[in-house]
């Protein structure tokens, strides 16, 4: 899996990479068909905001996740996709 990691308006750190890099790796443990991943981490005033696109075999999953910590807004975001990726391989898994 691929991680393209961008930072708007927010300089991306080794511990900010490393974070992503790691909790990536969980979704990648629940759907091994995730091709490529675009995180985006953005500051907007007091807001830390993470959004993701996950890209899979026909299918891509988005979610965003704000909060004052972008550490925390990182984990939330993968909270929301692994759900949705969860979701994605129930679909596949009744046909």
């Amino acid at each position: 899996m691929q991680i393209n990691l961008a930072g708007h308006h927010v300089e991306i750190t080794d511990s900010l990479r490393e974070s992503v890099h790691t909790k990536f790796a969980k979704l990648e443990r629940h759907f091994d068909h995730i091709n490529n991943v675009h995180v985006v981490l953005t500051v907007e005033k007091l807001n830390q905001i993470a959004e993701a696109t996950v890209h899979m075999n026909g299918n891509e999953i988005h979610a965003k996740a704000e909060n004052a910590d972008m550490y925390v807004s990182i984990d939330l975001l993968v909270s929301k996709l692994d759900k949705q990726v969860l979701k994605y391989k129930g679909k596949l898994n009744k046909h």
